[in-house]
């Protein structure tokens, strides 16, 4: 009898609930995973914070119209050129389709959003580069996008800040994309020697042809912590010059100690950072 219980309950059937994700009541978004550490953090008080990780200080991104927000006084920014959109220059297969999937995923046109705000009373020109559309690749509207607010900068005289986010030129518009590197520059060099500020924001990651034009040649070359930036790959580097790379290469602070940037600065020390930037040049501006 002893027997024939235990053998009985051995073959119980074990069950496991399994919760329905699309009977759950929680709303999608609520909450947000850091990527460095994976600490599951609520979105809106992740939000408040900037996007920095409460655990790790981990700089998430932001969006461009956050990283305006945050820069900005209130409801002063007005956008340029918001209706401009890629063509496809070179027929380059699925690449409309890609673009107009960015644009429903992102609610952006591009790759970049421009305009004129004001920073603690101050005029200045913006451009964001945001990398969730197409990797902030920097094709012709990105360089095209670009170029008309810092000729308006220039036009107007005003400080310029530029915060880039990208992979790097976009490769499917071929050498279209690289003319934007001299393009963007060449405005830059217009505004300098009109004797304006250009301050260039570099965010993880910055890399390929926007580091290596636009994003390196400010007047004042601030990076947010251990933002990667650099040109080529970390492989491809090394098994070009066959040598093994410091750990903390094409990092931020590995520029700052190198003398490539001017200074790494928190995302909450953002706003009053460029705040000082501004006014200090204002001054210089007003005593000449």
């Amino acid at each position: 009898m002893f027997k024939d219980f235990f053998n009985r309950s051995s073959k119980k059937k074990k069950y496991v609930t399994v919760s329905d994700s699309k009977q759950s009541d929680v709303p999608a978004g609520i909450m947000t995973k850091c990527p460095k550490c994976k600490k599951i953090m609520y979105t809106k008080e992740l939000s408040e914070n900037l996007n920095v990780c409460f655990n790790c200080d981990h700089h998430i991104a932001l969006t461009a119209y956050k990283r305006i927000e945050a820069i900005s006084d209130e409801n002063t920014f007005e956008e340029f050129d918001k209706g401009m959109t890629s063509a496809n220059p070179l027929d380059f297969p699925s690449y409309e389709e890609k673009v107009q999937k960015d644009q429903q995923k992102t609610e952006l046109n591009e790759a970049v959003v421009t305009g004129t705000a004001k920073l603690d009373g101050i005029d200045y020109g913006v451009a964001v580069m945001d990398a969730r559309f197409r990797m902030g690749s920097m094709g012709a509207v990105v360089g095209e996008k670009i170029c008309r607010i810092i000729e308006y900068c220039t036009e107007h005289r005003l400080p310029f800040i530029l915060f880039s986010a990208s992979g790097g030129a976009r490769m499917q518009e071929g050498i279209i994309s690289l003319m934007q590197m001299g393009k963007t520059s060449v405005s830059l060099k217009k505004h300098a020697n009109a004797g304006l500020l250009y301050i260039s924001y570099l965010t993880n990651p910055t890399t390929g042809g926007v580091s290596a034009s636009f994003a390196s040649v400010g007047d004042i070359n601030i990076s947010e912590p251990k933002a990667l930036i650099g040109f080529a790959g970390r492989r491809v580097i090394e098994q070009t010059i066959n040598e093994k790379l410091p750990d903390d290469f094409q990092t931020a602070e590995f520029l700052l100690e190198h003398g490539q940037l001017d200074k790494v600065v928190h995302r909450k020390e953002m706003k009053e950072t460029l705040a000082n930037i501004l006014k200090m040049h204002q001054e210089v501006k007003n005593n000449a």
